[in-house]
């Protein structure tokens, strides 16, 4: 990629930090070309408010916003949920969000005729993987300009020092500068004091939880509520007909309230670093919860063990950044086979950061009380299992006469 052959590129725009000192950068280092600005509307609400103005005053020439909340929704976040797909315990809030966003990147830029595309992801990030895997996927030819390992700014500090010098508007400072990445799905924060695993995250200081309250700040008494799925869907929260969406964000309103979803771990990175991170994810927090509880009762053995073995796989896809791919896209399908029957309604009672079961029904269940009662019962016929045990337990027994001649 010859720099002088680049005169427009399109540019994956947050309005953060990153983004933000990029356009006045590409246009001094890149032939003062053509910056496009592109922002992905995966949810992240007020992060967008004055995004247009903030662009062009930087040096962009215009400004595309592209609503990706209900393709993110349906066709990312709920086929997730439905894989049960958990990496390290992380619900891939970023994670499945850059593909999407990186799709409508490669989009834009063909039907603009950019010459590259440019992200602020850096480069000990899994974005960067994330974004670039995606842009192969729809335009593998095209150029892909990554900042962070170009330039020679080392650190948010010296960004923030750019900023200034270019008279970049930040709505940030040095002493709340973490790393955030936020749509309707969840909320991160990395950096500054996170950067010591040894460092308690200040759950209750005021302004650091911006999706919720800590469980110490939470009500003490508890919200039940109940979900209701069709083949592993969300339909309908508390007996209200709703899409999706809609009950992410009421749930993510529920949950915040109760403390749920909060989640602190050092997560092993695809580039090879353990990373701290804090993560808000309260309606998914729930969400996962209502599902797995359906599925206990809806699923056979042989199936439930095969997707919870499978789930990581798919989680470990889609951190990866590799959603596009045949595999990922082979496990959907099976995926999308295990939900055929989990249907029915949930109760759940929140409290405090818990997620308390409160009961389950559904008329595909596989539970049968008459089955496992303790009580009195004339379908079970419990001498039948001396005859099964002995033919379970006949190659231990084999195992066991060959010792004994072997003198073992």
């Amino acid at each position: 990629m010859k720099k002088e052959n680049i005169k427009k590129v399109v540019l994956a725009y947050s309005g953060g930090l990153d983004t933000s000192i990029i356009i006045p950068w590409l246009k001094e280092n890149y032939n003062n070309c053509e910056v496009i600005a592109v922002s992905g509307n995966v949810g992240q609400a007020d992060e967008l408010e004055g995004l247009e103005e903030k662009a062009i005053q930087t040096g962009a020439s215009k400004l595309y916003i592209a609503d990706l909340t209900d393709e993110f929704v349906n066709d990312y976040i709920i086929p997730t949920v439905q894989a049960g797909a958990l990496y390290e315990q992380y619900m891939l809030g970023t994670s499945f969000a850059r593909p999407l966003i990186a799709k409508k990147l490669v989009e834009i830029a063909l039907a603009e005729g950019a010459d590259a595309i440019a992200h602020g992801c850096t480069g000990k990030g899994n974005d960067q993987v994330r974004f670039e895997l995606a842009i192969k996927a729809f335009a593998p030819d095209m150029p892909i300009i990554a900042p962070w390992r170009e330039w020679s700014i080392r650190s948010r500090d010296e960004e923030i020092d750019y900023a200034e010098a270019h008279h970049v508007p930040l709505k940030i400072n040095r002493e709340t500068n973490y790393s955030k990445d936020k749509n309707l799905w969840h909320l991160s924060h990395e950096g500054l004091d996170l950067e010591d695993a040894g460092n308690e995250p200040l759950y209750e200081k005021k302004g650091f939880l911006e999706m919720g309250v800590s469980p110490i700040d939470a009500p003490d008494q508890p919200t039940y509520i109940t979900l209701d799925f069709e083949q592993g869907k969300p339909v309908a929260l508390n007996d209200k007909k709703m899409t999706a969406k809609e009950i992410i964000l009421a749930l993510n309103e529920l949950g915040g309230a109760n403390g749920i979803g909060l989640l602190d771990i050092v997560e092993n990175r695809l580039v090879g670093m353990k990373c701290r991170g804090v993560y808000e994810t309260p309606g998914g927090a729930i969400l996962y919860a209502a599902h797995n509880y359906l599925e206990t009762v809806t699923l056979d053995k042989m199936t439930a063990h095969k997707k919870q073995e499978l789930s990581i796989t798919f989680a470990e896809l889609v951190y990866n950044g590799q959603w596009f791919t045949p595999l990922r896209e082979a496990l959907s399908a099976f995926v999308t086979s295990t939900q055929q029957n989990v249907t029915g309604k949930v109760k759940l009672k929140l409290y405090k950061g818990n997620i308390i079961k409160a009961g389950v029904w559904s008329d595909y269940s596989l539970y049968s009380e008459e089955l496992a009662t303790f009580g009195e019962d004339d379908v079970y016929n419990q001498a039948d299992s001396a005859g099964f045990i002995n033919l379970y337990g006949l190659p231990i027994a084999v195992q066991a006469r060959l010792k004994q001649k072997l003198g073992k």
